[in-house]
């Protein structure tokens, strides 16, 4: 699972640092950064990221994430690897049941995608954007019981 999740991850970084217009790019891409994918599996991975094809800003169709309007591109790119060892999640803020997440951009909707999966009883659902998670919480809950639920999916949560 690991495996995958770095690929995914790997993929979001491509497609939000680079105009990527065909799976062989993509495939090219990540063969660079010595993920070796199949075009079926590469093509299963970006339907669950929910990616499409877009306009950019000079008229070229490129693959995007989900509710990236304006296409964030990153001045001085980091690899795909050095990207996935860098964790996502930013920070964290509470408001009675509601928890704001803040993460870097294009992660929102896989940490959600996690926390909606990890059967966490305190967290009642949430809702992602591009680089923000909104959650509620169970009513009685406290900070540290939801902060402790999701250590084990959010690196440098304290």
């Amino acid at each position: 699972m690991k495996a995958k999740n770095d690929r995914l991850e790997a993929i979001k970084m491509l497609a939000s640092s680079k105009e990527i217009g065909s799976q062989e790019e993509m495939l090219q891409l990540l063969r660079k950064e010595g993920i070796n994918v199949t075009q079926a599996t590469l093509s299963r991975d970006m339907k669950q990221l929910k990616m499409a094809k877009a306009a950019s800003m000079n008229g070229k169709y490129v693959y995007v994430l989900p509710n990236e309007t304006m296409y964030k591109r990153v001045h001085k790119p980091m690899t795909a690897l050095e990207m996935i060892q860098t964790p996502g999640f930013l920070s964290i803020h509470f408001s009675g049941n509601m928890v704001v997440v803040r993460t870097r951009p294009g992660y929102a909707s896989s940490i959600a995608y996690n926390i909606d999966n990890s059967n966490t009883p305190e967290i009642l659902g949430t809702i992602a954007g591009d680089d923000t998670i909104f959650m509620v919480v169970r009513e009685g809950t406290t900070y540290e019981q939801v902060k402790e639920s999701l250590s084990h999916l959010l690196t440098g949560i304290s």
